[in-house]
């Protein structure tokens, strides 16, 4: 369970005294912000604080139509925390990871609002604010006093988690409530077989004596039309003797209650109610396939009419002469899943050799509901090929956060999915599905499973030394793959609601929501590759991968490029204008390098304007160095350097400027084949469309986020910060490091490609990143069979598999990175229409990446012929 305000009095004397004179500045702003007469201000010197806590809670209506969530902000000034409401039109700040506990910033603009329905009521809100320096230094008294904290605005009595519904959040969910001593007269107890057959005729009912024998996640149902308190909802499967029926703990309850009703918790239930099952409910598969399921009906627990008694009895006090029935399994081994029919339910265990970043999901296109999910591997010794596993959070933040390689993992109620007649199975939750890794297996009754205590014998014959070797966390995972064919890909759909036309990638781009990954189908011409070095990239700034290898010819087109490839510009000038980055993301390249360019561009700059302007420079010009003489000119050190602007708005590239100055250096390496070099290739039709594009979107920058990094077990808590979404509260600094999330060791391989998509009618364009993942440690994490007919993706992730198993060996790979395999295979796509599936994911701030997934010719079998 998630901390709604956490405690930090220890940091209050130490981070007040480092900020000074920020001391006591919210309570200036408060009362000049209540002098004014328009209950506003702007200060003339903004004061610096730091971001504690951000909450998000339900809006409202009116006259939050356009807004379905408002959330607060904890401020702290070094000498006391402050609440503050956040204006809802600058709520995309919070969407998208700009505006986050531990963050720096200057209040421009507050104003007061008095709350109408309330006496004494008000809370300052934010209307204005700019990204601040500084480390952040939470600290301060605790606002108001007392705890559990109510939201500022409306009658709302709770926060939410900040990124999914599911998960309970804040003090206000009650941990394990303790079993209580309770006489079971079982006399008066009921059964539920009679309760099927009775409801109907009786308004009381006798008390109940079951077993939890499965638990789901909870269920938010709250609308800002509607007044709920607590707008929760969980369905539980209980058991005795005559059978099984779903159990539905209502609204207040779930706060109560959720926590302490576990699998196999024996409840004593009086003054409940019965109602109709609701139809469209999931239901378990039960471990016992020979139990009587009550199907009809369900019982209701709610906080009145009536107020239902829950007793929970402890485990020691269940008598065998009850009946009440034990809690079974149907767990599963790697080995039998391949076998299993699409849909079937069962449980895992097994040790964790991967675990992805919790990305988000849209439940509804335009909502602002998301699931929450990542992915994870996990081997059992039954098979040399892992159990792949969807993990949707399952109301268990404690545990789906501290997922981690090398934790022992229970999966139950998983469904088997086997759709788009894929070669690679893998199992998904379902909505009564529980997770369980190291530290919490105490107590559970999948302890005493046959298979479980197999898998524990199994690793005690495991080397623990080996094992962790072939662990990974994070990255991008692309997975499950697209289908063979695009009408597979387009399932039920109409292909024309599927493509987007690739004008509206910036749309698309902008509407992302922090960590929200979203699969799109574009229209387009492969029209230019190239090979991108991991050791030709730097850390910019704001702790993102830059690209230095720009190539020139692509460049040379952005006088023509719109603006729209900066991610999200929102719509509100205010927005806008808040908390940007220290410099636009064209910058961090400009800026990591400009020291180290300086010696050699005076000299060139003037060369590389005239080549500009007498047309530009094309790939094929490109001069090709060895590593021999790349050491002798200096070029390791900056490789194809940051870019300069020209008088007409041009990009040039200084690395470029360096190197054909170099006297007495070949300027003919580059091959027979025009428009390509060793480490790329464009197609005449590029060469001649670049220049007129009406947009250009450069959307194929790599960052950390996206890199799988080989575990680090002694790092492990920062590495799962890492790849955790960021938290609702500024998280402690004694749980800190030093330590840089570039410092760790790739998993990946020695670079990725750079690949050109122009659009179909050749006046748009965008560059995409496509990442070969093969990691010759565990080569079963990324299989090089799953991109099928796709002949150039395939050659691009072979062709790194083949330097990545040389660079393992210590060999020298005799295959350059753009080979002959891979512009055979672009050029078969050359001027053709292919779809491209792209896949979208936002990582906080200003970082988008935009990978490419599959590439579909519309010649194929299943997409129709152009016109």
């Amino acid at each position: 369970m998630q901390d709604a305000t956490p405690e930090r009095a220890e940091e209050n004397r130490a981070a007040a005294s480092a900020e000074g004179g920020g001391a006591f500045s919210l309570q200036r702003v408060f009362e000049e912000v209540q002098s004014s007469s328009q209950l506003s201000a702007a200060p003339a010197e903004p004061p610096a604080v730091t971001v504690v806590a951000v909450e998000r809670y339900l809006a409202r209506t009116p006259p939050a139509a356009a807004h379905q969530y408002w959330y607060d902000v904890t401020l702290a000034d070094g000498a006391r925390w402050h609440r503050c409401h956040l204006a809802p039109r600058l709520n995309g700040l919070v969407q998208r990871a700009r505006l986050r506990a531990g963050t720096r910033l200057r209040l421009t603009r507050c104003s007061f609002r008095y709350d109408e329905r309330r006496l004494n009521r008000g809370f300052l809100c934010l209307e204005g604010l700019e990204r601040a320096g500084g480390a952040a230094a939470a600290a301060g008294t605790p606002p108001d006093g007392h705890r559990p904290l109510q939201p500022l605005r409306g009658d709302n009595r709770h926060y939410l988690p900040l990124w999914n519904n599911e998960d309970p959040y804040g003090d206000v969910w009650v941990p394990d409530r303790p079993p209580v001593r309770v006489d079971v007269d079982v006399s008066r107890l009921t059964n539920l077989g009679h309760l099927e057959r009775t409801w109907r005729s009786r308004v009381h009912f006798n008390p109940l004596l079951v077993r939890i024998l499965h638990k789901s996640r909870l269920r938010y149902y709250g609308k800002p039309e509607k007044k709920v308190d607590m707008p929760y909802q969980a369905y539980f499967e209980v058991a005795d003797g005559s059978g099984m029926m779903s159990m539905v703990l209502w609204n207040s309850l779930c706060p109560k209650w959720y926590h302490s009703m576990k699998v196999g918790t024996v409840l004593l239930l009086a003054k409940y109610a019965i109602k109709s099952s609701y139809p469209f409910k999931t239901h378990p598969t039960p471990g016992d396939s020979q139990m009587k399921r009550f199907a009809t009906i369900e019982i209701c627990l709610n906080v009145r009419d009536p107020p239902t008694e829950i007793s929970i009895i402890p485990e020691e006090m269940v008598k065998p002469e009850w009946g009440l029935p034990d809690v079974k399994y149907r767990f599963i081994t790697r080995s039998e899943l391949d076998d299993l029919p699409h849909n079937h339910s069962c449980d895992v265990i097994g040790l964790v050799t991967f675990v992805g970043r919790a990305e988000r999901a849209r439940k509804r296109e335009h909502s602002e509901d998301f699931w929450l999910y990542r992915w994870a591997h996990a081997i059992d010794g039954t098979s040399d090929q892992p159990f792949i596993l969807e993990l949707f959070a399952t109301s268990q933040p404690d545990v789906f956060e501290r997922i981690h390689p090398m934790t022992y993992l229970v999966c139950t109620q998983m469904r088997v999915m086997t759709e788009n007649d894929s070669r690679t199975v893998y199992l998904t939750t379902s909505n009564e599905s529980q997770i369980f890794i190291t530290g919490w297996h105490k107590g559970q009754p999948y302890t005493k499973d046959a298979k479980v205590k197999n898998f524990i014998q199994w690793t005690k014959s495991q080397n623990e030394a080996d094992q962790i070797k072939k662990t990974v966390i994070g990255g991008y995972y692309p997975f499950p793959r697209p289908p063979d064919s695009f009408l597979k890909y387009c399932k039920n759909n109409e292909v024309e609601s599927v493509l987007k036309p690739i004008g509206e990638i910036g749309k698309e781009v902008e509407e992302l929501h922090y960590r929200e990954h979203k699969r799109i189908a574009v229209q387009g011409i492969i029209s230019a590759i190239r090979y991108i070095s991991c050791s030709n990239a730097a850390e910019a700034p704001g702790g993102e991968l830059i690209q230095l290898q720009k190539d020139t010819s692509q460049s040379l087109g952005s006088s023509s490029v719109s603006q729209e490839d900066c991610v999200d510009k929102d719509k509100n000038e205010e927005v806008k204008s808040s908390l940007e980055p220290p410099c636009a993301p064209g910058e961090h390249q400009h800026r990591a390098l400009l020291s180290k360019g300086n010696s050699v561009k005076s000299k060139t700059t003037r060369r590389f304007r005239r080549d500009a302007e007498q047309g530009g420079t094309s790939v094929s010009s490109y001069p090709y160095f060895t590593r021999t003489v790349r050491r002798k000119l200096g070029l390791d050190e900056y490789q194809h350097g940051h870019s300069v602007q020209d008088k007409n708005g041009q990009a040039v590239s200084d690395s470029l400027q360096c190197c054909t100055d170099q006297e007495g250096v070949s300027n003919t390496a580059e091959t027979e084949d025009t428009g390509r070099t060793c480490d790329s290739w464009q197609s005449d039709l590029w060469a001649q469309v670049k220049d007129k594009l009406m947009n250009y979107f450069h959307h194929s920058r790599i960052f950390p986020e996206s890199i799988p990094c080989k575990f680090d077990y002694v790092h492990k808590d920062l590495l799962m910060q890492q790849y955790n979404l960021h938290a609702a509260v500024h998280q402690p600094i004694e749980a800190r490091t030093d330590k840089n999330i570039n410092d760790f060791k790739s998993a990946n391989g020695l670079g990725y490609y750079e690949v050109t998509v122009l659009g179909i009618n050749h006046d748009i364009a965008i560059d995409v990143a496509f990442l070969p993942l093969f990691c010759p440690d565990h080569p079963h994490l990324f299989q090089l069979e799953d991109i099928q007919n796709d002949t150039l993706l395939s050659s691009m992730t072979c062709i790194s598999a083949c330097q990545q198993n040389a660079a393992s060996t210590g060999r020298l790979c005799e295959t350059f990175p753009l080979s002959d395999e891979i512009v055979q295979a672009a050029k078969e796509l050359d001027g053709k229409h292919i779809i491209c599936i792209l896949d979208m994911c936002h990582l906080g701030d200003d970082k988008v990446e935009v990978f490419l997934s599959k590439i579909y010719k519309t010649v194929e079998p299943g997409v129709l012929d152009p016109v």
